[in-house]
């Protein structure tokens, strides 16, 4: 029986599951954004948080760690140099997923996992700080409405 027992065993044996978990985490690290099913996208996050949460305390025992669980020197180092300095000011939530739709073959939801703060586009469209705000009820064409009235009651008004 499986009272109790949180995780998402993704249909693998444990080494199995270990494996895959560990060279997707390699995969976002290096490349930063990886596109997979949304199962093994959370699973993945719940993986890789506390190794990014380890990777702020840049000493030998947290990069022995982090290898113990990675085993990849390149990964493991790109991670402490590169990756940590990015988000050393974030308290958590390094990653983020969305959802691409469903897989054309067999029909499983697809997302897509990415590092929070290396999505540059997004970081510059919450830059603005004079964001436009729209509302449902149609505010700015009231006010166009009410503009051509005045200019209309104006024109009425000169010719009397």
């Amino acid at each position: 029986m499986r009272h109790g027992k949180k995780f998402n065993h993704l249909g693998r044996k444990v080494g199995h599951r270990k494996a895959l978990l560990a060279n997707m985490a390699c995969s976002l690290i290096k490349h930063k954004r990886i596109q997979t099913t949304l199962a093994k996208a959370k699973a993945l996050r719940k993986y890789i948080e506390p190794l990014l949460t380890k990777a702020k305390n840049n000493t030998t025992h947290s990069r022995r760690t982090v290898f113990g669980y990675l085993q990849d020197k390149d990964s493991v180092r790109e991670l402490f140099d590169e990756v940590s300095d990015k988000i050393a000011t974030r308290p958590g939530g390094y990653t983020r997923i969305l959802k691409l739709g469903f897989r054309f073959g067999d029909g499983a939801e697809m997302a897509m996992i990415e590092l929070v703060d290396y999505n540059e586009n997004l970081l510059k469209s919450d830059s603005k700080s004079g964001k436009r705000r729209r509302t449902r009820r149609g505010g700015r064409k009231k006010a166009q409405d009410n503009s051509a009235d005045n200019v209309t009651n104006n024109e009425n008004s000169t010719e009397e």
